[in-house]
């Protein structure tokens, strides 16, 4: 069984939360881990260059990786540059590759409540159009659905 078939098939530790919300805070609730993500999404793989782009400390920065590989989020694969040591790089898996949405969506509400005045660091487009795109809640049917009509109900048995 792959690292991948384990996470979605084993069943929940007892110490486990029910709230998903406050499951997903326990991998990525960290400052670091988000900031990591936008380093991998935007192209940065080795972890030096990861550190350098960031300025984390080094124990940090293994830390947050561990994490995020154990958890899933990210893979490594082995590369070596001539004349070095094998190392690792790291990559995102397809649980990593759906945080697109958790980070657009934080960068799309700090463009508007925190907005730098020379404009966003990065920015949101299609691959096809490279027209602009906004992140939104959607309906079964395909609709975009206004923030003030969305609403967290608890899962009451």
């Amino acid at each position: 069984m792959t690292t991948m078939e384990a996470q979605t098939t084993d069943p929940e530790p007892a110490d486990e939360p029910d709230c998903a919300i406050e499951r997903s805070l326990r991998v990525l609730g960290e400052r670091w881990t988000l900031l990591i993500l936008r380093e991998i999404f935007t192209g940065t793989h080795k972890y030096a260059d990861i550190r350098e782009a960031l300025g984390v400390a080094p124990n940090i920065l293994s830390a947050r990786l561990k994490t995020l590989v154990s958890a899933g989020v990210l893979e490594t694969r082995a590369y070596r540059e001539p004349g070095c040591r094998h190392r690792d790089a790291y990559h995102l898996t397809p649980a990593g590759r759906d945080l697109r949405l958790v980070l657009a969506a934080l960068q799309q509400w700090g463009d508007t409540h925190r907005p730098r005045p020379q404009g966003p660091c990065l920015l949101r487009r299609t691959r096809s159009t490279g027209r602009p795109v906004d992140v939104a809640f959607v309906s079964e049917q395909g609709q975009a659905v206004g923030l003030s009509d969305v609403v967290f109900l608890p899962n009451t048995p």
